[in-house]
């Protein structure tokens, strides 16, 4: 057990698995040492050196506790800020890698005889393929910034000259207070870069936030001319140093990852990757390092000086040569921890970096606004952190007309709930360019009804139509006809499939999971489950000509099966009575031996011999389960060959080709709909929305919350109420 003073440590997502152990919060008057015995403490664990670790880590010391600093990692997470929590972390006990007045357990490690090509997860060969994924995929600690234009470098002036990037960085990083830098050192670097390469390019990298206003940077002054090219906004750091020839900075990570693509680093500062024979170092700041003087003349930071061990010289610490891979695996395979994004459990680099990807793309995918139209306030609520990678570009207005005035691009979406597109909608995408999305909830939903305002893991947003209207194209559609499933893809949907009948999976996740009652009633006949459906659902609307009601289902599947025993299920939102679709007792009793309100509609699959359905998810449901499926209508997943269709047929072309069961999983749960972390805060797989789905049902059962969420009308009133609060509480305060 560690204890912290720091809520942020606290409340990390999974920081129980990072630190293998749980951090217990408390504020700073309460620390004490009876506390120490009472939690069995460990340690206590601070952010860093920052200013906020001062009271715990002289807690730490009068108690004899070793404090443990914590710091992001080198791979962080998609976006930057204290609300999108870090998928990598550094836990150090002996300092932190950036403080190079001090040894840490990183330094240590670089400088010990360790093989830190070689360890009990991995070898070379995985070092390897980690630095060439990163490199390929440009990714960096942050990997939110957009592409990097080359073309800026194609003017008259610029051309063919080598180009020489110089990074400047925000006044006060704590990266260049503990790294024996201060100001005259940028101005030494440029100076440094023009006199080394005088016929050359010098590029020089402001931080945007610098540019933007929100802090004061070193070189912002830096006007561009001939010689000079001036990068001011926000840019892809990996795409960046590819484009260059030589990389100036003073403390700056993206030196080292400049090492990553090859490029010759000169250091002005001491970095943690300095001093090892791989940079060219020019650090002359601080030579006496038994007196030495801080950059910052704060109190704060001169109390925590006295709180740090006494400073030593870091030429007289680090004696090793290293090479880049042995620094790289050092430092991501061996210092950094990292959180795998399916399991939310400890995960390695590979795990992180494949979820960096993943939000990427997603982020590729919808670049431009998101502009959603005529969304109820709930709706906005539980849907703005799903609809872009960035929050600002998630516009909600009441009317095409509203939208209009936003004046919209190409590069933007205009977004509709459902089949009916809002009017005025189509005739503006049409004149701006902009792309029209239905939207849509995702297949394997939530753990709760969305008819209760229960907030979805999972979305579909359909440029062509809507995967439950078969009189148009939709994007399913089209994945299923035309997408080439590789082997990956194959791999991935036998998985998930395994996963999702292994734990019972479903859209909702609410039901009881047990086996039916009716089973022993059943012996010696076929079992036949007939879900029923919310009757004015659209799905039905447009996929059902003949068979459109549950009454009409069940004397279907009666007249299929004049001696089976058939089930018959209600809809959970009909049974709720959020919906219509409602089926007298009496006359479903004529046709069902069953009428089951109480077992999961997983079980009844499972205890079943074939689904008749109309358009139902039950029947995809039951084609993961490996049941026979009889349809009436046109679901995404009839017409494939899977199926035994009883509806109209689909027209010519609309069904190219037959799909294999693994096909038919791989475009509708991995390529098909996003799905989104709300842990994380962050686009996610399919994977870790099944993992997650998984735990929050497990852990409501545990607490008898599952039933909750089931049964008593005015108990789930009251929490659509709470929701509504919550949801009108935001939106008041974005006005």
């Amino acid at each position: 057990m560690f204890l912290t003073n720091q809520f942020k440590i606290a409340r990390l997502p999974s920081i129980s698995h990072l630190l293998n152990q749980q951090p217990v919060r408390l504020s700073t008057f309460l620390f004490s040492p009876r506390l120490t015995k009472k939690f069995k403490a460990l340690g206590v664990v601070g952010w860093g050196v920052r200013q906020t670790t001062e009271h715990a880590r002289q807690f730490a010391l009068k108690n004899n506790l070793p404090f443990v600093a914590l710091e992001d990692g080198f791979l962080r997470s998609f976006r930057s800020g204290q609300s999108v929590p870090p998928l990598s972390i550094v836990v150090d006990e002996s300092g932190v890698y950036y403080d190079c007045h001090r040894s840490s357990d990183l330094e240590s490690l670089i400088n010990s005889d360790v093989d830190v090509l070689h360890g009990d997860a991995y070898c070379s060969a995985d070092v390897l393929r980690a630095r060439a994924f990163l490199v390929s995929n440009h990714l960096s600690k942050y990997n939110h910034a957009p592409d990097f234009d080359v073309s800026v470098f194609d003017k008259p002036d610029w051309h063919g000259r080598k180009r020489v990037l110089v990074i400047d960085q925000t006044a006060g990083d704590m990266s260049i207070v503990y790294g024996g830098a201060d100001d005259a050192r940028f101005a030494a670097m440029l100076q440094s870069a023009r006199a080394d390469f005088p016929d050359a390019l010098i590029v020089v990298k402001t931080h945007p936030e610098v540019s933007g206003g929100a802090k004061r940077g070193y070189l912002a002054d830096v006007v561009q001319d001939e010689c000079t090219c001036v990068l001011r906004d926000s840019v892809n750091p990996i795409q960046l140093l590819q484009s260059v020839d030589v990389v100036y900075v003073v403390t700056s990570t993206m030196g080292f990852e400049a090492l990553l693509v090859g490029k010759p680093v000169v250091t002005f500062g001491v970095p943690w990757y300095a001093g090892w024979g791989c940079t060219d170092d020019r650090a002359t700041l601080y030579q006496d390092f038994s007196n030495p003087k801080l950059t910052s003349d704060n109190p704060s930071v001169q109390r925590m000086q006295a709180l740090l061990p006494a400073p030593t010289d870091w030429r007289t610490r680090r004696t090793r040569t290293r090479t880049v891979d042995e620094l790289f695996a050092a430092a991501y395979f061996r210092y950094a921890r990292y959180l795998n994004p399916v399991t939310h459990e400890r995960g390695t680099i590979f795990d992180v970096m494949d979820g960096l990807v993943v939000q990427r793309n997603m982020a590729r995918r919808f670049s431009g606004r998101m502009i959603a139209i005529g969304f109820r306030t709930w709706r906005r609520y539980n849907l703005r952190p799903m609809l872009s990678a960035f929050p600002d570009k998630v516009l909600f207005v009441k009317s095409a007309e509203h939208a209009q005035k936003l004046n919209p691009t190409s590069s933007d979406c205009l977004v509709h709930w459902g089949k009916k597109v809002p009017q005025g909608l189509t005739e503006l995408a049409c004149t701006s360019g902009a792309r029209l999305l239905c939207m849509e909830d995702g297949f394997a939903r939530s753990v709760g009804l969305g008819s209760d305002l229960i907030r979805p893991h999972s979305l579909v947003l359909d440029e062509r139509g809507i995967y439950f209207d078969p009189t148009s194209p939709s994007d399913l559609e089209h994945i299923l006809n035309h997408a080439v499933f590789d082997e990956s893809d194959i791999r991935r949907a036998q998985a998930v499939r395994a996963f999702i009948v292994e734990h019972n999976i479903s859209k909702y996740n609410i039901d009881v999971l047990q086996t039916p009652d009716w089973v022993a009633q059943s012996q010696g006949k076929v079992v036949v489950f007939v879900p029923g459906q919310v009757e004015d659902d659209a799905s039905i609307q447009f996929g059902c000509t003949t068979v459109k009601t549950n009454l009409d289902l069940l004397k279907s599947a009666r007249a299929a099966h004049p001696d089976g025993f058939i089930v018959y299920k209600p809809h959970p939102d009909v049974m709720a009575k959020n919906r219509v679709g409602a089926l007298a007792l009496d006359s479903a009793r004529q046709f069902a031996d069953v009428i089951e309100v109480h077992t999961s509609v997983v079980s009844c699959i499972h205890a079943c011999g074939v689904v008749h359905t109309m358009t139902s998810l039950t029947g995809f449901d039951a084609l993961l389960r490996g049941k026979k499926v009889v349809v009436y209508g046109r679901p995404f997943y009839a017409g494939w060959g899977l199926t035994e269709d009883k509806g109209e047929a689909f027209a010519e072309g609309r069904r190219e080709r037959a799909l294999s069961l693994d096909e038919l999983v791989a475009g509708a749960l991995l390529h098909y709909p996003l799905y989104y972390d709300w842990d994380l805060k962050c686009h996610t797989t399919c994977e870790a929305t099944l993992h997650h789905l998984l735990k929050r049902r497990s852990d409501l059962m545990s607490r008898g919350g599952l039933d909750k969420l089931r049964v008593g009308f005015v108990r789930r009133q009251l929490r659509k109420g709470v929701i509504l609060a919550k949801a009108f509480w935001s939106e008041w305060r974005r006005q």
